[in-house]
């Protein structure tokens, strides 16, 4: 009896291990896919290290090559010249 008992108990640890591993694993998901998204326009100007960019309409439409060159000079300016060498 004491066996059954501990091997439920063992069965039922398990299960809320992985349950609670399951949840972990979105909500770390989820967290991350918030972090990948694109930078918009309205977010770029913003941030804290956007603070620079340009107010006008034209500017608050980006393309990928606008931000991969405003990127790159957030890097240069925070690291140096070295964060882009090859």
């Amino acid at each position: 009896m004491i066996a059954i008992t501990h091997f439920a108990g063992l069965v039922l640890t398990t299960l809320f291990a992985a349950a609670a591993a399951v949840l972990l694993d979105w909500l770390l998901l989820r967290a991350m896919f918030q972090l990948m998204r694109p930078a918009t326009a309205a977010n770029a100007q913003t941030g804290p290290l956007q603070k620079t960019a340009a107010t006008t309409a034209s500017a608050k439409q980006t393309t990928f090559g606008t931000e991969l060159v405003q990127g790159t000079r957030e890097l240069v300016r925070h690291f140096g010249p070295a964060a882009v060498r090859r």
